[in-house]
């Protein structure tokens, strides 16, 4: 199989960003989960008091899993990941705030969190159609194909860089509930579910680079194509 030189220099670096957002998540949530939120309450009652806070009716569900917590607009349900569930943690807390953070949004119509949602069933078709459609042009010297897997995949990249901001959004919401409601009350706390928030947007700064790094890889096939034709 013949792997291209160029696809490492463009893809090395989105992928090491990847990596070491994975070991700053890991790494932030197994050190604060060991650390007590001030109200020492497990993140489900965290979220009970979250939404009560915020005037969100929102169901909580478990979810199996770790660090899967996740917010669904579809059914206005919060999903919590056993260990999020029923730790006392900050690490806890953080993650569950985040996630009341998306509800918030939600029932705020956030036009950006509107906008992301609109691209999903979108972009579930074209991350997959694009390459098939970019590769298969390259392969059979069909440009005019390969360009409409180019500009398809650039629906991924769309899609990345409207994710950070809702993401970052969320957090920024997440403190102002936790300082609100009492559950990070000390300064550690506080720098604590920073440290868990800030991890997490990285992993989304990784998704937005790799996305627009591998864009400009295929560009770079294509072009490299039109010169030789």
């Amino acid at each position: 199989m013949y792997f291209d030189p160029m696809y490492y220099v463009f893809a090395l670096p989105g992928l090491l960003l990847a990596l070491y957002a994975q070991w700053r998540v890991k790494s932030a949530y197994s050190t604060y989960l060991r650390v007590p939120n001030a109200l020492r309450l497990p993140g489900v009652r965290a979220a009970e008091i979250l939404l009560r806070q915020a005037g969100l009716a929102v169901n909580i569900e478990g979810t199996p899993g770790t660090l899967t917590d996740h917010y669904d607009p579809r059914k206005n349900v919060l999903r919590l990941s056993q260990e999020v569930a029923t730790t006392p943690s900050v690490a806890a807390v953080a993650i569950v705030a985040h996630e009341v953070g998306h509800a918030e949004q939600q029932a705020q119509a956030y036009s950006l969190l509107r906008l992301r949602s609109g691209l999903v069933p979108v972009v579930n078709i074209t991350s997959w159609l694009a390459p098939l459609l970019f590769f298969t042009g390259l392969f059979l010297n069909i440009t005019q194909l390969a360009e409409v897997g180019l500009i398809f995949f650039s629906g991924a990249v769309v899609f990345a860089l409207v994710t950070l901001p809702v993401e970052l959004d969320a957090s920024r919401r997440a403190l102002r509930l936790l300082q609100s409601s009492g559950l990070v009350a000390e300064a550690r706390d506080l720098q604590g579910a920073r440290a868990v928030l800030s991890a997490a947007a990285l992993t989304y700064v990784a998704a937005l680079a790799q996305a627009i790094l591998t864009m400009l890889y295929y560009a770079s096939l294509l072009s490299g194509r039109r010169r030789r034709d």
